[in-house]
């Protein structure tokens, strides 16, 4: 593969980035046939595969193992918080969706009275309407009270399905009606991305995961979730792993937001020798998972020790110079620090995308 190829990875993602590359570089107009596609032609052929565009990740995945650049001797997982194409600000919380549902009710009815009665005998002044539409200040107000109620009942639900899950099955007692936390939240332009926190406070985003193989920095796995918790991602993670490479990592590290009894015996299931920490330790403090008692309080207290008896040069201690500089990559020189898409099966394509254009990155300097 030659070089030039690392050209064609652009540090921009947009449909008017690749536009401005296409008119003015002679390398992208090269690849186009020297057409010029508009960004809005961009953009719908993006949208019309992005299925397809995202299989390309594990098509690549297998050339960086043919090249030599995935073992699948250590992987480690980590996620990253990715911005949503969306505000925070556009968010509402369950208490003042009831509120403003109330509000609008009142309101738009008041509106809707008030615009019949002015319509009556103007059909003169709408020439070629029909006289009988709504005014665009009480449309917008209409719109924006349907997309409370639909938020407000998403949030219902979601209690709703909580509440099935979390009663026991020889529970005799009439279930209790599900109660939506008041400050549950739910974005108005974005439904399913949420609120997370980030270095730079709190954002609307989505949990971006990573599985990087410690050979060349490849990534082997890859999803995106809608939650902030990462402890639930590492069993599927590794799962993934073997689905697309058809083998599974004989090493697993992560940090301390994947360790859990769950997560340590689903390792130990699947022969997989993990170094997850069991909890952030400073000051001589000990690890906050110590308190645990029972099956799992074993397993971590067990893992503590492996972490303990490998000293520093256990497995554990590469992870985040596997794992951390391939989202500096990704965030920095890629310059992808934000979804332009929404929705999380948008989402988890864009980002599939993206983890393919690292790795394909990788295979191109490693065979230059």
């Amino acid at each position: 593969m030659p070089p030039e190829i690392t050209e064609f990875i652009p540090e921009g993602h947009t449909s008017h980035f690749v536009r401005d590359l296409v008119v003015e570089r002679m390398d992208f107009a090269a690849v186009t046939g020297f057409q010029k596609p508009d960004f809005r032609t961009i953009n719908v052929f993006r949208r019309r595969h992005l299925t397809a565009l995202a299989g390309l990740f594990q098509q690549v995945l297998v050339l960086c193992r043919k090249a030599g650049l995935v073992a699948l001797g250590h992987v480690t997982l980590d996620g990253t918080k990715v911005k949503a194409n969306a505000s925070k600000h556009k968010a509402m919380s369950y208490d003042r969706m009831v509120k403003a549902e109330n509000e609008f009710a009142e309101v738009v009815k008041g509106w809707l009275d008030q615009a019949e009665i002015t319509a009556l005998g103007e059909d003169a002044r709408f020439r070629n309407r029909q006289g009988d539409e709504l005014p665009d200040w009480v449309a917008n107000k209409v719109e924006r009270q349907k997309k409370i109620r639909e938020a407000k009942a998403a949030l219902e639900k979601e209690a709703a399905d909580k509440a099935k899950v979390d009663r026991k099955d020889d529970d005799e007692d009439p279930p209790e009606p599900p109660k939506v936390d008041p400050k549950a939240q739910r974005n108005f332009t974005d439904p399913e991305s949420r609120i997370m926190p980030t270095k730079n406070g709190f954002e609307q985003c989505f949990n971006a995961q990573a599985a990087v193989d410690a050979e060349a920095q490849v990534i082997v796995a890859c999803d995106v979730v809608a939650t902030s918790a990462d402890c639930p991602q590492l069993l599927p993670m590794v799962d993934r792993i073997k689905a697309n490479l058809g083998r599974k990592p004989k090493l697993c590290s992560a940090d301390a937001g994947y360790c859990s009894g769950k997560n340590l015996e689903g390792m130990a299931t699947r022969k997989i020798k993990a170094y997850i920490a069991t909890g952030r330790q400073k000051h001589g403090n000990k690890a906050a998972t110590h308190a645990k008692n029972g099956k799992e309080g074993s397993l971590i207290a067990r893992m503590r020790e492996r972490l303990k008896r490998g000293g520093w040069r256990s497995p554990y201690r590469l992870r985040k110079q596997v794992v951390e500089p391939v989202f500096g990559q990704i965030k920095q020189a890629m310059g992808f620090r934000q979804f332009l898409l929404r929705g999380l099966a948008r989402v988890q394509a864009e980002w599939t995308m993206v983890c393919t254009a690292h790795n394909l990155l990788k295979l191109a300097r490693a065979t230059a």
